[in-house]
């Protein structure tokens, strides 16, 4: 019996090295089986490694303090465990994206916002937020075994912190050796972090560490000239030419029309000059990635819009199934009327309406871990091609709105930037307090401060689609209520078809007032969303559709709306696969405003140019199908055959663009081109 005591003694003081590695790994894989499922390929393996090292680490500091201390000290780091994950299990869960740590700077205006989400997002994930409380709820029943009274030899402390190091350090070299993919995980660690892959292949512990890393020491993706290259021209089918007979002549009609000859769409700008006597490596080569691409060309649509106004809306949630002729009629008949997009895709970005705003004011890719836009506008980064700063440089007057707070992302410091006289709730609109606010009060406050001043350009950021959507804690949705209530749809469905009858109205108000003033032909309407309705669950988005679509089943799911409508005009549509980053290449365009095509990251809708539509994850589609980077996998599209050199080409494009986007904005790339060739005059930073 003494000797079967000794063995139980000494056993049990083992127990508490196995805590913090078990409910890491706990953790860990109840996050990611709920969120990417479960696969033992590399991301699996890596979890694990990480993991267990994070876990061993953990136990070996808590081996220095005693009993009592390391007892409390176990206690508040399984607590901060579960809030780690838990947080971003219920916050995926709202969003379907993961925060990062400098996004918690907004989270006390986010939660005014968003209470009734959080809450909704709590009640769906109970059952694994319950299974997040396991370690922590195990170890306060069993503590009592777990912590003997002892002292551990230091021999020991070393061994459990030499095989932290030891896993940690086989993690680290399997991840320099991982080079396939986009983003590969060997770029993914080391140098260009992006939330969501990196939650898929390292897990929570090791991507809050990077983010950590990355906020305090900014990373800067090193340039690698040798992956330079352009999109890759899809395989041509030979036309099929019928035999003529060789005693029927071909006739050639004469051509009596003037032959319109397309131009690049490029500036003045002496890259050769500038490669040659720039000593800064960074930025000597941004200037040979962007000198080595292909312009877009003008097209028969350049300058058609010439100086008309424009009305730019980035709508909140709005989505190409919510606009339908009997709950929408006026964007119905703008989408219809106007340039009809039928390929229209908005991927969602980390910091969704943010992001979602700076990809269409932009043209540009957002940074991950930042929120880009108010980064842009706090170093005071020159924007040539917003369309506030372009046409403001051509004499128009140029404001912006937003019915929310007016300081929400920091718009009060990122739209002034962008050359706009900016008003929000708290600076000048003064709509009414509820939530959502009114797009049509929006609306109704501020066309008097510009129709009467052409021409003019105004930017409006709505708010009236936004979740939550039910009757009670969507004042919007409840204003249009009876108006939706006998279609055949569940309520959140009702509620969000509800919302957007307010943006709707608004518009409509907005084309009345247009046509009082006899300028309604004179000005031009553009619409598009900051992020898909996330709000909805996939069921609920599925039964809006009357499909099913989801992320993991295919592009389908970012579908969207573009409305770019002129009273008057020939209805045009527009099969071309696009997207949001196309906005303002498309824009500038139409609007005969001088741009290089180069030095954006979209492409002119109109033009002859390949689609390339970019999702944060780095998966992609093009002409040719589309590449799921989650799967590495490669789906053509009906009738297209090519090799694996295309997939390969496109995945280095992509990955181009991420990084020569991100260094637009560090570098301030567009104030460098200014200061170098004085160009942009009448933008002075």
């Amino acid at each position: 019996m003494i000797n079967t005591k000794k063995k139980k003694s000494k056993l049990s003081k083992r127990y508490f090295w196995f805590v913090f590695p078990v409910a890491v790994l706990f953790c860990e894989f109840v996050l990611k089986i709920k969120i990417f499922g479960l696969s033992f390929d590399e991301s699996f393996l890596l979890t694990l490694l990480f993991s267990l090292s994070a876990g061993i680490f953990m136990t070996a500091v808590f081996t220095l303090f005693k009993t009592k201390v390391a007892n409390v000290i176990s206690i508040v780091s399984l607590s901060l465990l579960f809030v780690i994950y838990g947080s971003h299990l219920v916050y995926n869960e709202i969003f379907k994206k993961f925060y990062t740590l400098f996004s918690l700077q907004g989270a006390g205006e986010a939660i005014k916002g968003f209470t009734g989400s959080m809450w909704k997002g709590i009640g769906v994930s109970i059952p694994y937020i319950l299974l997040l409380l396991v370690p922590l709820a195990a170890y306060i029943l069993f503590r009592k075994r777990l912590l003997k009274p002892r002292k551990t030899k230091p021999k020991m402390t070393l061994t459990l912190l030499g095989s932290s190091l030891g896993l940690f350090l086989v993690a680290v070299i399997i991840a320099n050796f991982a080079t396939s993919g986009t983003p590969s995980v060997k770029d993914l660690y080391f140098h260009s972090f992006t939330i969501e892959p990196s939650m898929r292949n390292f897990g929570v512990l090791t991507s809050v560490r990077l983010d950590f890393q990355h906020m305090i020491l900014p990373y800067s993706e090193s340039l690698d000239e040798s992956d330079i290259v352009d999109i890759p021209d899809l395989p041509v089918v030979p036309p099929i030419v019928e035999n003529v007979p060789d005693d029927e002549p071909v006739v050639e009609e004469p051509v009596t029309e003037e032959i319109f000859v397309p131009v690049d769409n490029v500036m003045s700008i002496d890259f050769e000059s500038l490669i040659n006597n720039e000593t800064d490596s960074e930025l000597s080569a941004m200037n040979k990635y962007f000198s080595s691409l292909t312009p877009t060309k003008t097209n028969e649509y350049t300058g058609i819009f010439e100086g008309k106004n424009l009305v730019f809306m980035t709508c909140e949630a709005l989505c190409k199934y919510a606009v339908r002729p009997d709950t929408t009629p006026t964007l119905y008949k703008m989408m219809t009327e106007g340039f009809y997009f039928t390929n229209f895709y908005n991927p969602s970005w980390p910091v969704s309406t943010s992001d979602g705003e700076y990809v269409a004011c932009t043209g540009l890719i957002p940074k991950s871990g930042v929120w880009s836009f108010y980064r842009s506008g706090e170093n005071k980064n020159l924007m040539p091609f917003c369309m506030g700063n372009a046409l403001n440089s051509l004499g128009y007057r140029t404001l912006a709105y937003h019915n929310n707070d007016y300081t929400y992302y920091n718009r009060d410091i990122s739209h002034p930037n962008m050359g706009y006289i900016y008003k929000g709730e708290g600076n000048g609109l003064n709509v009414t307090p509820r939530w959502p606010q009114s797009d049509l009060e929006m609306i109704q406050l501020s066309f008097g401060e510009y129709m009467y001043n052409e021409p003019f350009h105004a930017y409006y950021m709505t708010v009236s689609g936004h979740m939550e959507y039910t009757w009670i804690d969507n004042s919007m949705s409840s204003k249009h209520k009876e108006e939706v209530i006998d279609l055949p749809y569940s309520m959140p469905v009702q509620a969000y078809l509800a919302c957007n009858m307010e943006l709707d109205q608004a518009c409509e108000f907005l084309l009345q007032k247009l046509n009082e003033l006899s300028i309604a032909e004179d000005t031009v309407i553009v619409l598009s969303p900051d992020h898909i309705p996330y709000g909805l669950t996939y069921e609920e988005y599925s039964e809006l559709a009357g499909k099913e679509v989801s992320p993991d089943l295919g592009p389908e799911y970012f579908e969207s709306v573009c409305i770019i409508y002129c009273q008057g005009m020939e209805p045009i549509v527009v099969d071309k696969i696009t997207c949001s980053m196309d906005i303002i290449p498309t824009l500038c365009n139409l609007f005969g405003i001088e741009y290089d095509s180069r030095l954006l990251m979209g492409y002119d809708m109109l033009s002859t140019a390949s689609s390339l539509v970019i999702f944060d994850n780095y998966s992609w589609l093009s002409d040719a199908g589309y590449y799921n980077a989650k799967t590495r996998k490669f789906t053509p599209n009906e009738g297209i055959e090519v090799d694996n050199s295309y997939v390969s080409t496109m995945n280095k494009v992509v990955s181009n663009k991420f990084k020569y986007s991100a260094k637009i904005l560090e570098r301030d790339y567009y104030g460098y081109l200014q200061k170098q060739l004085l160009i942009w005059p009448n933008l002075i930073k």
